[in-house]
């Protein structure tokens, strides 16, 4: 039997969602969880712990939604539940909004999948043994991370199982919301993420993976291994954006320094026009216009491309094709960032605009989660680092970015992470426009999910190659 807890809605929707479940032979009762209490606290979830007396305890986590069960969705998932020895099961659901309906197809759980904004559907199946087990263990009271310091927790000693079957609908309706892009990085959130990083931390130290703030030394000029031809390069990747690739070159030759500097394209046999921008600006010779030897790489391969080159300087530095830096200082201040920060790579704050580059939601990105005592950690639990993004040559070479054209950053920055001190800009460098071109402005469902599920198996490596240098302190490849 299912014992089965529902958040309270504004609207009608956790009436229609307790309707449907009162109607499945297997529920033995159907619970409203206080409203005094936020769903994801930890006083909810020792409530759920303290009222469940069946086997399984199923918990609704959208109260913006109607949730309809499928026939015999519920005993499906107890069946799956007990076959696989599951803690926590969560399956495939369909969405339906203004009478369409489409599939929506999750992706499976694993070590490295330590994100608080994993997303695992509306309903999440319990075995109640585990739930009560993890909250038992619980330590903190918080308002925003209860949930998600449960699963953690429930994750070391039990399976976190994944049915790829769609066994129910979320109705949405004109007030639904889902998990955005830049979700985790809006200022009002940020009592929350100081919450969640407060149980992953604990999560990590568990599990073996917690690097202390202890780092390894590095000093450019006792290291470097030139010659260089000059002290920067500003590495620009691009495929088809001749809209946009002018203004981001102009925007790099335009910066002002005491150094030399140059600016490395890679054109990635664009088919649009953008080579005859390019050409139109290579009476600079700052200008550095590359190739690719094959077709097909990522934007991790073609900045390979670019750092392996000679004429890449001493230190790479980040332009994407649909962006500008923020004034003519930006390259400067990086520059100066990586000596007075004793560090081989160096990441600033960026501001959020339209294409006109007025400021949009969320405005500034500055990252300021990150800290000396627990950055490296805490980069295990969100997306990404911030931009603008610059590294130390001669390491870059020696890790190379994956070959893909999503999360190929992310995976440098955790194995930089893991051994050296990454240095933060908090003012704004960057304008990062967003538009209908952005290649990540509206990805499909399945697009988000392989973007997501690579992610995660990053994390999995990284957490992974962390447990083993706590073990035994290994050397960076």
């Amino acid at each position: 039997m299912i014992d089965c807890f529902l958040p309270q809605s504004a609207g009608d929707e956790t009436r229609q969602t307790a309707e449907a479940l009162r109607q499945a032979a297997v529920v033995a009762g159907v619970c409203v969880l206080p409203g005094d209490s936020p769903l994801f606290s930890s006083a909810t979830v020792r409530f759920i712990a303290g009222a469940c007396r069946s086997e399984y305890v199923l918990v609704c986590v959208r109260p913006d939604v109607a949730v309809r069960p499928h026939p015999g969705a519920l005993r499906r998932m107890v069946q799956a539940a007990t076959d696989s020895g599951a803690g926590l099961l969560y399956t495939d659901r369909r969405l339906e909004r203004d009478g369409q309906v489409t599939e929506a197809p999750l992706i499976d759980y694993q070590q490295g999948s330590l994100r608080d904004d994993f997303e695992f559907g509306a309903f999440l199946l319990f075995r109640s043994e585990a739930f009560r087990q993890a909250a038992e263990e619980m330590k903190s009271d918080y308002r925003y991370a209860g949930l998600y310091d449960l699963r953690l927790r429930l994750s070391r000693r039990w399976p976190v199982v994944h049915l790829p079957e769609s066994l129910y609908t979320e109705v949405e309706g004109e007030g639904s919301s889902g998990t955005g892009h830049f979700d985790y990085v809006d200022p009002r959130n940020r009592a929350a993420q100081l919450e969640m990083e407060q149980a992953c931390t604990e999560h990590l130290k568990a599990i073996g993976a917690y690097l202390p703030p202890r780092f390894d030394a590095w000093k450019p000029d006792e290291t470097d291994e030139g010659p260089f031809t000059c002290e920067a390069s500003v590495i620009i990747p691009v495929r088809n954006r001749a809209r946009t690739i002018g203004d981001a070159i102009r925007s790099a030759l335009g910066q002002k320094a005491d150094f030399a500097f140059n600016v490395i394209v890679v054109d990635n046999y664009s088919t649009d026009g953008t080579r005859a921008t390019i050409n139109a600006l290579r009476g600079d010779p700052r200008l550095v216009c590359l190739e690719p030897p094959v077709r097909g790489l990522g934007i991790g391969g073609c900045w390979n491309v670019a750092v392996g080159h000679p004429a890449c300087g001493r230190f790479a530095v980040q332009l994407d094709s649909d962006d500008l830096y923020n004034g003519p200082n930006t390259l400067a201040t990086i520059v100066r960032a990586f000596r007075e920060q004793q560090c081989p790579m160096v990441v600033g704050a960026y501001l959020t605009t339209d294409f006109a580059l007025s400021p949009i939601a969320p405005g500034l990105v500055d990252h300021r989660e990150w800290t000396e005592e627990n950055g490296r950690n805490n980069l295990l639990r969100v997306n990404g680092l911030g931009a603008p993004r610059a590294f130390y040559t001669p390491l870059l070479r020696r890790l190379r970015f994956p070959d893909t054209s999503y999360g190929e950053d992310y995976a440098v920055g955790l194995a930089m992470s893991r051994h050296y001190r990454v240095g933060r800009i908090f003012e704004p460098l960057y304008l990062c426009r967003r538009w209908e071109g952005n290649s990540d402005a509206s990805p499909d469902v399945h697009t988000r999910n392989a973007r997501n599920l690579y992610k995660d198996r990053l994390r999995t490596w990284e957490l992974q190659a962390r447990i083993r240098s706590n073990r035994q302190q290994s050397p960076l490849p």
